[in-house]
Protein backbone atom coordinates (compact mmCIF):
# COMPACT_ATOMS: atom_id res chain seq x y z
CA UNK A 1 0.00 0.00 0.00
CA UNK A 2 1.38 3.34 -1.09
CA UNK A 3 1.47 6.42 1.50
CA UNK A 4 -0.23 8.78 -1.32
CA UNK A 5 3.19 10.86 -1.21
CA UNK A 6 2.03 11.94 -5.02
CA UNK A 7 -0.99 13.60 -4.05
CA UNK A 8 1.01 15.42 -1.04
CA UNK A 9 0.98 18.66 -2.58
CA UNK A 10 -2.72 18.52 -3.66
CA UNK A 11 -5.23 20.47 -0.56
CA UNK A 12 -8.91 19.25 -0.43
CA UNK A 13 -10.61 22.68 -1.74
CA UNK A 14 -13.07 22.16 0.74
CA UNK A 15 -16.15 24.54 0.51
CA UNK A 16 -16.89 24.36 4.46
CA UNK A 17 -15.14 26.75 7.01
CA UNK A 18 -12.44 25.28 8.89
CA UNK A 19 -14.13 22.66 11.27
CA UNK A 20 -13.15 19.08 12.47
CA UNK A 21 -12.35 16.54 9.89
CA UNK A 22 -15.14 14.16 11.62
CA UNK A 23 -17.92 14.14 10.51
CA UNK A 24 -21.25 12.43 12.48
CA UNK A 25 -23.10 10.57 10.47
CA UNK A 26 -26.99 9.98 11.94
CA UNK A 27 -27.51 6.65 10.55
CA UNK A 28 -26.78 4.34 13.09
CA UNK A 29 -27.85 6.18 16.52
CA UNK A 30 -28.00 4.35 19.89
CA UNK A 31 -31.73 2.30 19.95
CA UNK A 32 -34.19 2.15 23.23
CA UNK A 33 -32.90 -1.26 25.02
CA UNK A 34 -35.12 -4.00 23.16
CA UNK A 35 -36.29 -1.91 20.21
CA UNK A 36 -35.84 0.08 17.00
CA UNK A 37 -36.44 3.72 18.58
CA UNK A 38 -33.72 6.07 18.68
CA UNK A 39 -32.68 7.03 22.43
CA UNK A 40 -32.51 10.81 21.93
CA UNK A 41 -31.26 11.43 25.17
CA UNK A 42 -28.08 9.59 24.31
CA UNK A 43 -28.41 10.93 20.82
CA UNK A 44 -28.62 14.59 22.86
CA UNK A 45 -25.33 13.76 24.54
CA UNK A 46 -23.69 12.20 21.72
CA UNK A 47 -24.14 15.87 19.69
CA UNK A 48 -23.35 18.17 22.62
CA UNK A 49 -19.86 16.34 22.82
CA UNK A 50 -19.38 16.21 19.58
CA UNK A 51 -20.16 19.75 18.97
CA UNK A 52 -17.98 20.59 22.26
CA UNK A 53 -15.08 19.11 20.85
CA UNK A 54 -15.34 21.38 17.47
CA UNK A 55 -17.36 18.97 15.08
CA UNK A 56 -19.76 20.72 13.06
CA UNK A 57 -20.90 18.38 9.98
CA UNK A 58 -23.79 16.01 10.43
CA UNK A 59 -24.92 13.89 7.93
CA UNK A 60 -28.51 11.71 7.31
CA UNK A 61 -30.76 10.50 4.75
CA UNK A 62 -34.46 10.55 3.47
CA UNK A 63 -34.01 5.99 3.39
CA UNK A 64 -32.45 6.45 7.08
CA UNK A 65 -35.52 5.13 8.72
CA UNK A 66 -36.08 7.47 12.10
CA UNK A 67 -32.80 9.79 11.23
CA UNK A 68 -34.43 12.82 9.84
CA UNK A 69 -36.74 13.21 13.04
CA UNK A 70 -34.41 12.16 15.29
CA UNK A 71 -31.72 14.88 13.75
CA UNK A 72 -34.39 17.98 14.39
CA UNK A 73 -34.53 16.48 18.16
CA UNK A 74 -31.39 16.39 18.71
CA UNK A 75 -29.64 19.13 16.47
CA UNK A 76 -31.92 21.45 14.48
CA UNK A 77 -34.06 22.30 17.43
CA UNK A 78 -31.70 22.45 19.97
CA UNK A 79 -28.48 24.40 18.25
CA UNK A 80 -28.64 27.69 16.45
CA UNK A 81 -28.97 27.40 12.71
CA UNK A 82 -25.67 29.00 11.69
CA UNK A 83 -23.68 26.78 14.23
CA UNK A 84 -24.12 23.42 12.27
CA UNK A 85 -23.57 22.20 8.60
CA UNK A 86 -26.59 19.46 7.57
CA UNK A 87 -25.95 16.84 4.80
CA UNK A 88 -28.82 15.21 3.67
CA UNK A 89 -29.59 12.71 0.50
CA UNK A 90 -31.94 12.06 -2.32
CA UNK A 91 -32.53 8.29 -3.27
CA UNK A 92 -34.13 7.85 -6.71
CA UNK A 93 -34.10 4.00 -6.85
CA UNK A 94 -37.42 2.25 -6.98
CA UNK A 95 -37.65 1.21 -3.32
CA UNK A 96 -37.48 4.91 -2.35
CA UNK A 97 -39.49 6.77 -5.24
CA UNK A 98 -41.94 5.45 -7.83
CA UNK A 99 -42.13 8.30 -10.03
CA UNK A 100 -40.14 11.62 -10.51
CA UNK A 101 -42.63 13.52 -8.67
CA UNK A 102 -41.65 11.52 -5.32
CA UNK A 103 -38.34 11.74 -6.10
CA UNK A 104 -38.42 15.40 -6.77
CA UNK A 105 -40.04 16.04 -3.34
CA UNK A 106 -38.23 14.01 -0.89
CA UNK A 107 -36.36 17.45 -0.12
CA UNK A 108 -39.54 18.87 1.13
CA UNK A 109 -39.85 16.07 3.13
CA UNK A 110 -36.61 15.85 4.42
CA UNK A 111 -36.44 19.40 5.40
CA UNK A 112 -40.37 19.40 7.45
CA UNK A 113 -38.80 16.12 8.80
CA UNK A 114 -35.38 18.48 9.98
CA UNK A 115 -36.89 21.43 10.32
CA UNK A 116 -33.52 22.51 8.64
CA UNK A 117 -34.84 25.34 6.69
CA UNK A 118 -31.83 24.69 4.28
CA UNK A 119 -29.39 21.97 3.44
CA UNK A 120 -25.74 22.67 3.44
CA UNK A 121 -24.93 19.66 1.33
CA UNK A 122 -27.24 17.63 -0.66
CA UNK A 123 -26.19 14.14 -2.09
CA UNK A 124 -27.98 12.15 -5.24
CA UNK A 125 -27.74 8.82 -2.87
CA UNK A 126 -26.06 5.83 -4.06
CA UNK A 127 -25.56 6.17 -7.46
CA UNK A 128 -24.56 2.54 -8.81
CA UNK A 129 -25.19 1.27 -12.65
CA UNK A 130 -28.31 -0.35 -11.10
CA UNK A 131 -30.10 3.17 -10.57
CA UNK A 132 -28.07 5.77 -12.69
CA UNK A 133 -31.15 5.71 -15.46
CA UNK A 134 -33.61 7.01 -12.93
CA UNK A 135 -31.73 10.05 -11.77
CA UNK A 136 -31.20 10.48 -15.14
CA UNK A 137 -34.83 9.88 -16.72
CA UNK A 138 -36.06 12.19 -13.59
CA UNK A 139 -33.38 15.46 -14.21
CA UNK A 140 -32.14 15.16 -11.03
CA UNK A 141 -29.18 16.79 -12.00
CA UNK A 142 -30.47 19.67 -12.97
CA UNK A 143 -33.25 19.45 -10.50
CA UNK A 144 -29.89 20.06 -7.82
CA UNK A 145 -28.92 23.61 -9.90
CA UNK A 146 -32.56 24.25 -9.15
CA UNK A 147 -32.70 23.37 -5.57
CA UNK A 148 -29.01 25.61 -5.39
CA UNK A 149 -30.18 29.04 -7.53
CA UNK A 150 -33.56 28.54 -4.88
CA UNK A 151 -31.25 28.46 -1.46
CA UNK A 152 -32.71 25.48 -0.59
CA UNK A 153 -29.36 23.62 -1.15
CA UNK A 154 -25.35 25.15 -0.89
CA UNK A 155 -23.83 22.37 -2.39
CA UNK A 156 -24.50 19.40 -4.23
CA UNK A 157 -22.93 16.12 -4.93
CA UNK A 158 -23.54 12.17 -4.71
CA UNK A 159 -22.66 9.27 -2.93
CA UNK A 160 -21.01 6.43 -5.27
CA UNK A 161 -21.51 2.62 -4.81
CA UNK A 162 -19.99 1.35 -8.64
CA UNK A 163 -16.81 0.89 -10.95
CA UNK A 164 -14.10 3.24 -11.37
CA UNK A 165 -14.81 3.52 -14.91
CA UNK A 166 -18.79 4.55 -13.94
CA UNK A 167 -17.41 7.22 -12.10
CA UNK A 168 -14.88 8.82 -14.48
CA UNK A 169 -18.16 8.95 -16.89
CA UNK A 170 -20.67 10.39 -14.52
CA UNK A 171 -17.44 13.37 -13.18
CA UNK A 172 -17.06 14.18 -17.43
CA UNK A 173 -20.88 14.28 -18.05
CA UNK A 174 -21.87 16.35 -14.65
CA UNK A 175 -18.54 18.87 -14.10
CA UNK A 176 -20.27 21.32 -11.98
CA UNK A 177 -20.64 18.74 -9.22
CA UNK A 178 -18.77 19.91 -6.11
CA UNK A 179 -17.51 17.11 -4.51
CA UNK A 180 -18.11 12.85 -4.10
CA UNK A 181 -18.85 10.28 -1.60
CA UNK A 182 -17.14 7.28 -1.52
CA UNK A 183 -16.48 4.81 0.35
CA UNK A 184 -12.54 4.75 1.47
CA UNK A 185 -10.58 2.58 4.17
CA UNK A 186 -7.52 0.62 4.25
CA UNK A 187 -8.79 -2.93 3.79
CA UNK A 188 -11.20 -1.44 0.78
CA UNK A 189 -7.83 0.93 -0.61
CA UNK A 190 -6.67 -1.94 -3.46
CA UNK A 191 -9.76 -4.02 -2.87
CA UNK A 192 -10.67 -5.31 -6.40
CA UNK A 193 -14.55 -5.08 -5.74
CA UNK A 194 -14.41 -2.07 -4.07
CA UNK A 195 -11.39 0.03 -5.80
CA UNK A 196 -11.26 2.80 -3.40
CA UNK A 197 -7.86 4.10 -4.12
CA UNK A 198 -9.16 3.70 -8.39
CA UNK A 199 -12.12 5.82 -7.36
CA UNK A 200 -10.46 8.60 -5.33
CA UNK A 201 -7.58 9.27 -7.56
CA UNK A 202 -10.46 9.54 -10.33
CA UNK A 203 -12.19 12.55 -7.91
CA UNK A 204 -9.13 13.82 -6.95
CA UNK A 205 -8.30 14.29 -10.85
CA UNK A 206 -11.47 15.92 -11.70
CA UNK A 207 -10.43 18.65 -8.51
CA UNK A 208 -13.30 17.11 -6.17
CA UNK A 209 -12.65 16.57 -3.08
CA UNK A 210 -13.99 13.64 -1.20
CA UNK A 211 -16.37 12.68 1.54
CA UNK A 212 -15.26 9.53 3.19
CA UNK A 213 -18.13 6.52 4.08
CA UNK A 214 -17.34 3.85 6.52
CA UNK A 215 -13.96 4.82 7.20
CA UNK A 216 -13.98 1.87 9.22
CA UNK A 217 -15.84 -0.65 7.15
CA UNK A 218 -19.23 -0.36 9.26
CA UNK A 219 -17.35 -1.36 12.00
CA UNK A 220 -14.93 -4.28 10.78
CA UNK A 221 -12.31 -2.16 11.41
CA UNK A 222 -13.01 -1.07 14.74
CA UNK A 223 -12.93 -4.49 15.82
CA UNK A 224 -10.75 -6.40 13.38
CA UNK A 225 -9.80 -9.78 13.76
CA UNK A 226 -7.38 -10.66 16.70
CA UNK A 227 -3.54 -10.76 14.61
CA UNK A 228 -4.54 -7.34 13.38
CA UNK A 229 -5.48 -6.19 16.45
CA UNK A 230 -2.28 -7.47 17.83
CA UNK A 231 0.21 -5.30 15.11
CA UNK A 232 -2.34 -2.23 16.02
CA UNK A 233 -2.39 -2.44 19.81
CA UNK A 234 1.89 -3.39 19.60
CA UNK A 235 2.45 -0.37 17.88
CA UNK A 236 0.34 2.01 19.52
CA UNK A 237 -1.29 0.58 23.16
CA UNK A 238 -3.10 3.32 23.93
CA UNK A 239 -4.82 3.76 20.45
CA UNK A 240 -8.07 2.48 19.36
CA UNK A 241 -8.04 0.24 16.21
CA UNK A 242 -10.89 2.25 15.30
CA UNK A 243 -8.70 5.64 15.30
CA UNK A 244 -6.36 3.52 12.99
CA UNK A 245 -8.62 3.59 10.25
CA UNK A 246 -10.32 7.17 10.35
CA UNK A 247 -6.66 8.60 10.79
CA UNK A 248 -6.18 6.75 7.68
CA UNK A 249 -9.16 7.92 5.17
CA UNK A 250 -8.33 11.71 6.95
CA UNK A 251 -4.87 11.50 6.16
CA UNK A 252 -5.26 11.41 2.26
CA UNK A 253 -4.97 15.09 1.19
CA UNK A 254 -8.05 15.36 -1.09
CA UNK A 255 -10.43 14.20 1.70
CA UNK A 256 -12.71 16.97 2.79
CA UNK A 257 -14.83 15.42 5.69
CA UNK A 258 -14.40 11.19 7.04
CA UNK A 259 -17.86 10.39 8.24
CA UNK A 260 -18.39 7.93 11.25
CA UNK A 261 -21.46 6.60 11.66
CA UNK A 262 -21.21 6.60 16.37
CA UNK A 263 -24.15 4.50 18.05
CA UNK A 264 -22.49 5.46 21.61
CA UNK A 265 -21.07 8.06 23.37
CA UNK A 266 -17.68 5.91 24.11
CA UNK A 267 -17.35 5.81 20.14
CA UNK A 268 -18.27 9.27 20.48
CA UNK A 269 -15.47 10.13 22.87
CA UNK A 270 -13.08 7.98 21.44
CA UNK A 271 -13.03 9.26 17.85
CA UNK A 272 -12.49 12.94 18.93
CA UNK A 273 -10.15 12.25 21.34
CA UNK A 274 -8.10 11.90 17.96
CA UNK A 275 -9.48 13.73 15.56
CA UNK A 276 -10.20 16.94 17.97
CA UNK A 277 -6.38 17.75 17.35
CA UNK A 278 -5.78 15.73 13.76
CA UNK A 279 -2.60 14.35 12.73
CA UNK A 280 -1.97 12.35 9.53
CA UNK A 281 -0.16 9.33 9.71
CA UNK A 282 3.37 9.31 9.95
CA UNK A 283 5.39 7.00 7.58
CA UNK A 284 6.00 5.07 10.45
CA UNK A 285 2.52 4.50 10.91
CA UNK A 286 1.75 3.75 7.41
CA UNK A 287 3.98 0.35 7.57
CA UNK A 288 2.39 -0.19 10.58
CA UNK A 289 -1.46 -0.16 8.34
CA UNK A 290 0.67 -2.25 5.75
CA UNK A 291 1.48 -4.68 8.03
CA UNK A 292 -2.07 -4.81 9.35
CA UNK A 293 -3.00 -4.94 5.66
CA UNK A 294 -0.81 -7.87 4.78
CA UNK A 295 -2.43 -9.91 8.00
CA UNK A 296 -5.85 -9.06 7.07
CA UNK A 297 -4.57 -10.89 3.53
CA UNK A 298 -3.97 -14.38 5.27
CA UNK A 299 -7.99 -14.16 6.47
CA UNK A 300 -9.02 -13.79 2.43
CA UNK A 301 -7.88 -17.86 1.54
CA UNK A 302 -9.73 -17.75 -2.40
CA UNK A 303 -6.49 -16.70 -3.88
CA UNK A 304 -8.55 -14.60 -6.58
CA UNK A 305 -6.22 -11.46 -8.11
CA UNK A 306 -9.58 -10.16 -10.54
CA UNK A 307 -7.99 -10.14 -13.55
CA UNK A 308 -11.28 -11.17 -14.95
CA UNK A 309 -9.66 -13.70 -17.31
CA UNK A 310 -12.11 -16.12 -16.12
CA UNK A 311 -15.54 -13.78 -16.91
CA UNK A 312 -15.51 -13.00 -20.80
CA UNK A 313 -16.46 -16.61 -21.65
CA UNK A 314 -18.74 -17.39 -18.98
CA UNK A 315 -22.15 -18.52 -20.62
CA UNK A 316 -24.29 -17.45 -17.50
CA UNK A 317 -22.65 -14.10 -17.51
CA UNK A 318 -21.15 -14.80 -13.37
CA UNK A 319 -19.16 -11.95 -12.04
CA UNK A 320 -16.48 -14.24 -10.81
CA UNK A 321 -14.11 -12.13 -8.93
CA UNK A 322 -16.72 -9.96 -7.37
CA UNK A 323 -18.54 -13.19 -6.15
CA UNK A 324 -15.15 -14.19 -4.45
CA UNK A 325 -14.17 -11.01 -3.10
CA UNK A 326 -17.78 -10.79 -1.40
CA UNK A 327 -16.75 -14.22 0.02
CA UNK A 328 -13.19 -13.35 0.83
CA UNK A 329 -14.85 -10.47 2.94
CA UNK A 330 -17.05 -13.39 5.00
CA UNK A 331 -13.97 -15.45 5.66
CA UNK A 332 -12.14 -12.49 7.44
CA UNK A 333 -15.08 -11.22 9.71
CA UNK A 334 -17.32 -14.09 9.98
CA UNK A 335 -20.37 -12.15 9.50
CA UNK A 336 -22.39 -14.32 7.42
CA UNK A 337 -25.13 -11.97 7.41
CA UNK A 338 -23.46 -8.75 5.98
CA UNK A 339 -21.72 -11.21 3.70
CA UNK A 340 -25.05 -12.38 2.43
CA UNK A 341 -26.39 -8.63 1.97
CA UNK A 342 -23.64 -7.72 0.33
CA UNK A 343 -23.54 -11.06 -1.61
CA UNK A 344 -27.56 -10.16 -2.97
CA UNK A 345 -26.52 -6.41 -4.64
CA UNK A 346 -22.87 -6.31 -5.07
CA UNK A 347 -21.76 -8.87 -7.81
CA UNK A 348 -24.09 -8.38 -10.59
CA UNK A 349 -27.05 -10.29 -11.89
CA UNK A 350 -26.13 -14.14 -11.47
CA UNK A 351 -25.44 -15.73 -8.57
CA UNK A 352 -23.06 -18.44 -7.95
CA UNK A 353 -25.68 -20.94 -8.04
CA UNK A 354 -26.03 -20.66 -12.22
CA UNK A 355 -23.10 -22.43 -12.75
CA UNK A 356 -23.19 -24.42 -15.37
CA UNK A 357 -20.33 -26.24 -14.57
CA UNK A 358 -18.80 -25.47 -18.41
CA UNK A 359 -15.03 -25.30 -16.69
CA UNK A 360 -14.39 -22.87 -19.46
CA UNK A 361 -13.05 -20.39 -16.06
CA UNK A 362 -10.82 -22.64 -14.67
CA UNK A 363 -9.00 -23.31 -18.50
CA UNK A 364 -8.28 -19.21 -18.19
CA UNK A 365 -7.62 -18.61 -14.64
CA UNK A 366 -3.78 -18.15 -14.03
CA UNK A 367 -3.91 -19.04 -10.45
CA UNK A 368 -5.30 -22.43 -11.46
CA UNK A 369 -7.91 -22.16 -9.35
CA UNK A 370 -10.83 -24.32 -8.60
CA UNK A 371 -13.36 -21.81 -9.24
CA UNK A 372 -16.69 -24.68 -10.23
CA UNK A 373 -15.79 -25.84 -6.41
CA UNK A 374 -15.22 -22.66 -4.95
CA UNK A 375 -18.64 -21.42 -6.06
CA UNK A 376 -20.51 -24.22 -4.39
CA UNK A 377 -18.50 -22.99 -1.56
CA UNK A 378 -20.26 -19.76 -2.31
CA UNK A 379 -23.42 -21.21 -2.94
CA UNK A 380 -23.45 -23.49 0.47
CA UNK A 381 -22.86 -20.20 2.64
CA UNK A 382 -24.39 -17.55 0.81
CA UNK A 383 -27.15 -18.80 -0.86
CA UNK A 384 -28.74 -21.58 1.91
Amino acid sequence: METKKELNDYDAQAFLDPCMKLGFGMMRLPRMEGTNIIDLEHSKQMVDAFIKAGGRYFDTAFIYEGSEAATKAVLCDRYPRESYYLADKLNASDFAAKSEKEAKNEIHVSLERTGAGYLDCYLLHGIDEGNKDKFDSYGIWDYMKKLKAEGLIRHYGFSFHSTPEHLEQLLTDHPDVEFVQLQVNYADWDDPLICSRRCYDIATRHGKPVIVMEPVKGGKLANPPQAVKDILQRARPDASCASWAIRYAASLPNVMMVLSGMSSIEQMQDNVSYMRHFQPLNEEEYRVIDEACQALKQFADIPCTACHYCTPGCPMNIHIPEIFAVMNVYKMYGNVTEARNEYGWRPGGSLASTCIQCGQCEGACPQHLPIIRLLEEVVETLEK
